[in-house]
């Protein structure tokens, strides 16, 4: 069994398409609900209602598929720095953030990708520093404790040559 299978993600090639599925969903969700506030509001009053539908059915795959290509270069680019470095870090994460932010502004000049790049792995080492800040906040309540006896669990001492218990305090070594 592997790293990947034993931090509960699947391997390389099944995680990128796993990763653009549930980008795909993500997008689609939150631009149906993005979508039906605006068609919502920027409809009459009397089309409200077949507006918000109409906007959510043309523009939630729009979203969705957006949020797909972002989650499969990124999952693309997490899986071959994992495969270079020989192992799965937090700067993996960063790095193929601001990888991903590049690459889908590579038609917008080498100014626009820059920033974009930079944006991409900003969000990323943000998303990241949470999560190690969270992890480490929470780590100290499930650190392995030995059982602490109670008085009543404690046993009593051992009995004495004469059959009298001995406090441990007054016997002699």
């Amino acid at each position: 069994m592997g790293d990947e299978e034993v931090a509960g993600r699947e391997p390389c090639p099944w995680r990128i398409l796993d990763d653009c599925g549930g980008a795909f969903a993500m997008g689609a969700i939150g631009g149906s609900v993005w979508s039906a506030i605006q068609g919502y509001h920027n409809s009459p009053k009397h089309l409200r209602v077949s507006e918000m539908v109409k906007a959510v059915r043309h523009r939630a795959p729009i979203y969705g598929g957006g949020f797909a290509a972002w989650g499969f270069l990124y999952s693309t680019y997490d899986c071959s720095l994992m495969g270079i470095r020989g192992k799965d870090d937090m700067w993996n994460s960063v790095a193929s953030g601001f990888l991903t932010g590049g690459t889908l502004a590579v038609r917008t000049g080498p100014k626009s990708m820059l920033r974009n790049a930079v944006v991409g792995g900003a969000i990323l080492g943000v998303i990241e520093g949470i999560q190690l800040l969270l992890v480490n906040m929470f780590a100290a309540n499930y650190k392995p404790q030995a059982p602490q006896l109670a008085p009543a669990d404690v046993p009593p001492p051992p009995p004495g040559p004469n059959g009298a218990t001995a406090s441990y305090a007054s016997s002699a070594y």
